[in-house]
């Protein structure tokens, strides 16, 4: 029985690929204020939680902001770029 299980779930990783995380880039341009509030707007997080990724943003100059299949990291990207911020995605090394 283990073995059965053991091998859906490699099949199932084998099948997803490596998830993909959305980065948000600081920049010049956007006050920290827009860029919770874009936070909280967009993907619905707390205060907190959002305030903690755009002081992250804006200390280390990036943040992993959510994390994915590609596909919805790329609609991120393109919602980020909506709202006027800098933002890409990249591959999550596991």
């Amino acid at each position: 029985m283990t073995d059965v299980l053991e091998d859906v779930r490699l099949d199932e990783q084998l099948r997803l690929g490596k998830p993909w995380a959305l980065i948000v880039w600081d920049d010049p341009v956007n006050l920290m204020t827009y860029v919770s509030w874009v936070f909280r707007s967009y993907f619905g997080f707390s205060k907190e939680k959002a305030e903690r990724l755009m002081m992250q943003v804006h200390t280390e100059g990036r943040a992993a902001v959510a994390s994915g299949n590609r596909e919805e990291m790329e609609r991120h990207v393109e919602a980020m770029h909506g709202y006027g911020l800098q933002a890409t995605l990249e591959q999550v090394e596991q």
